[in-house]
């Protein structure tokens, strides 16, 4: 379960959960009707539709590194960016990095935890 308690780790927690594979993980970082943008740029509504772009994501294997930009509080809500690397494989054994600048707003829960509102992945790619 996401025990984010600072705005601040979100990026971190989203790296450690890609890193382990588990698209649980991954989706419990979330609201239930979160906003994500898919890597066509379209939206991705909802934790099922999340779920298909997080799953295809896990595909690519390797290991995916977060570095705050910023993190900027307003109450329960706050303004993320990251920069992200992903370092993995082609199918065929070439290496393969990507990476981009994130763009993301999360909320604080009744619990305390914070999760994703609204998450860009490649906001300034």
């Amino acid at each position: 379960m996401n025990d984010v308690r600072h705005p601040r780790d979100m990026n971190e927690a989203f790296a450690q959960a890609v890193n382990s594979g588990s698209i649980d993980a991954l989706l419990a970082l979330y609201e239930p009707d979160a906003v994500l943008i898919g890597q066509d740029g379209s939206e991705r509504r909802g934790l099922a539709a999340i779920r298909e772009e997080l799953t295809a994501l896990l595909a690519l294997g390797g290991k995916i590194e977060a570095k705050n930009r910023f993190a900027v509080t307003l109450g329960d809500t706050a303004l993320l960016s990251a920069d992200w690397k992903l370092e993995t494989t082609t199918p065929d054994g070439a290496p393969l990095v990507v990476g981009g600048r994130t763009a993301e707003v999360v909320r604080r829960q009744p619990d305390g935890r914070w999760l994703y509102v609204l998450d860009h992945p490649s906001a300034a790619t």
